[in-house]
């Protein structure tokens, strides 16, 4: 997702303070680390719903947070990872997404009757309920709070009324609510790949009306969302203002294993190469030189890596792929594609080039190089930006027919829709901005798709971000800010509670009867 108040390139939202009653309660008034996991499956995504993603989207300091991770960060499909937190007293488990491109956390809430109440990810959905909370409370609209994310004070918003939120997504979906505060509870780097629980207060978004994909239509749904953006409204700067932790903290999405590294804290091992923010930005931003295909640098003028007017790349693990402007994207795509002269490149679902190829692509084609301000650079190798295509069918369009000589992937158990692995078929993870709407044209985008295998380090104490290759499977070292010392930070996994999928099993022993029929 991207920031609460500014749209978002590719996601586009904007979020608006706003009094509505339908939507708001009148009330009276050491390093750290988190489990985060990938929100679906490996391979479990067509390109069609990686595209309808990415348009959605688009006491001492502490030794650290650890926010164990989970999930593969392929780019084949939809780049979600969620983590698990407690909140409240007694605290809950709650899973929410965590994004670097939003401000924002919230949960859906008791009062809502539009939220999801189960998820095919197996896990189990908790509605918010501050009257369960011993420590729950309500933030009201005379709030320093209340006045500083809305711009001042809302008309119609009384001190004995709660503080509303309104947020409005591109594609439509929106969730409304209001703010409480209450303890959010997480794993404190105790020692070397060994955590306690430590917890702080935060304010955060009580959902109690959601729309389009937020709402109860969505299979694949969560608890709400962790925004790690700049915001003072994130819960990161809310953790940071009250002592708690330094405004640093890194993530390692591991897109060969799934699972990976979130922690919270100064990281010293591995070393990472950093690159200035752009000041003034609401999103993770930074100043992009040159674009290297192989060993040649693409003719570009150089006023489109200006920041100006929009222009810069903007680093977001919320997004899946990556988009770049078309002068770049066309000839990016054209060195591609001429290494391999007999390919017969064509269009499938109307946004994405693919082609047929039997060979290993990280032989068959060139690395792509990203330079940035500082000489950091950033390389995407061909297995990340490649991908095998995905298609669904539906089941009564294959059983009896030779038409589904594929790889069986999932079936979902509420579509009864069928994914297939298509042989050799692979397609280009770059997207071209020029495609979005007129205020998205211009914008760099990088996503999943460059991020995975990377660890990637946020210092918002000196507005610096940088990344360096790296195995997310292994651990980094996380210093104690109080003590000094250097603790590890293992990469984690959240477990799926999903049983044995038996119509996965069924309809593979269908798909084999059929074949020996036939």
């Amino acid at each position: 997702m991207t920031s609460s108040i500014v749209s978002s390139p590719i996601r586009a939202r904007f979020t608006l303070i706003w009094f509505l009653l339908t939507a708001v309660v009148s009330v009276s008034c050491n390093p750290g680390v988190f489990n985060v996991k990938y929100r679906y499956p490996r391979l479990q995504g067509s390109l069609s719903a990686l595209k309808e993603h990415d348009d959605r989207r688009q006491l001492t300091i502490l030794a650290g947070i650890d926010l164990p991770l989970g999930g593969t960060g392929r780019p084949d499909i939809p780049g979600l990872y969620y983590a698990k937190i407690g909140i409240g007293t007694p605290a809950k488990s709650y899973y929410v997404q965590v994004d670097t491109g939003s401000d924002l956390m919230w949960v859906n809430c008791i009062q809502c009757k539009q939220c999801p109440t189960r998820s095919s990810l197996g896990i189990e959905l908790t509605l918010y309920n501050i009257d369960e909370s011993d420590s729950g409370k309500y933030v009201s609209c005379d709030d320093d709070f209340c006045y500083q994310i809305s711009g001042g004070p809302l008309s119609g918003c009384k001190a004995n009324m709660s503080c509303p939120y309104l947020e409005i997504y591109g594609d439509g979906s929106s969730t409304a609510g209001y703010f409480v505060k209450d303890v959010v509870q997480y794993d404190s780097v105790a020692g070397d790949l060994k955590t306690k629980t430590a917890n702080g207060s935060v304010i955060f978004g009580c959902g109690a009306r959601q729309s389009g994909d937020l709402d109860s239509s969505n299979e694949e749904a969560l608890d709400g969302i962790l925004g790690f953006g700049k915001a003072n409204s994130s819960m990161i700067s809310q953790l940071a203002s009250s002592g708690r932790v330094k405004k640093i903290f890194a993530h390692c999405l591991d897109g060969r294993n799934g699972g990976g590294i979130f922690a919270i804290g100064r990281v010293v091992q591995p070393k990472v190469n950093m690159t200035p923010l752009v000041p003034n930005q609401p999103h993770y931003n930074v100043n992009m030189t040159a674009v290297q295909v192989g060993q040649e640098f693409l003719n570009i003028p150089a006023d489109l890596f200006q920041p100006a007017d929009r222009k810069g790349a903007i680093i977001d693990s919320g997004t899946t792929l990556a988009y770049l402007p078309e002068i770049i994207y066309e000839p990016l795509v054209k060195k591609i594609t001429s290494q391999e002269p007999a390919l017969k490149v064509h269009i499938v679902d109307k946004d994405y080039k693919c082609f047929q190829y039997s060979g290993r692509v990280d032989e068959g084609f060139p690395n792509v190089t990203f330079h940035f301000e500082n000489s950091v650079f950033l390389r995407v190798y061909p297995h990340d930006y490649l991908f095998p295509y995905v298609s669904i069918f539906s089941l009564s369009r294959c059983f009896f027919a030779l038409l589904c000589v594929v790889t069986l992937l999932s079936i979902s158990p509420r579509t009864h829709k069928t994914k297939f692995l298509q042989e050799g078929m692979w397609c280009i993870g770059w997207q071209n901005s020029a495609m979005q709407s007129r205020d998205r044209r211009n914008m760099t985008l990088l996503g999943d798709l460059v991020l995975s295998n990377k660890l990637v380090l946020y210092d918002l104490e000196n507005q610096l971000i940088g990344w360096t290759e790296y195995n997310c499977s292994s651990s980094i070292k996380v210093k104690d800010e109080g003590t000094g010392t250097v603790h590890l930070v293992g990469s984690h996994f959240i477990s799926s509670a999903l049983p044995l999928d038996t119509s996965l099993l069924l309809i593979s022993l269908l798909l084999l009867m059929n074949l020996f029929l036939l």
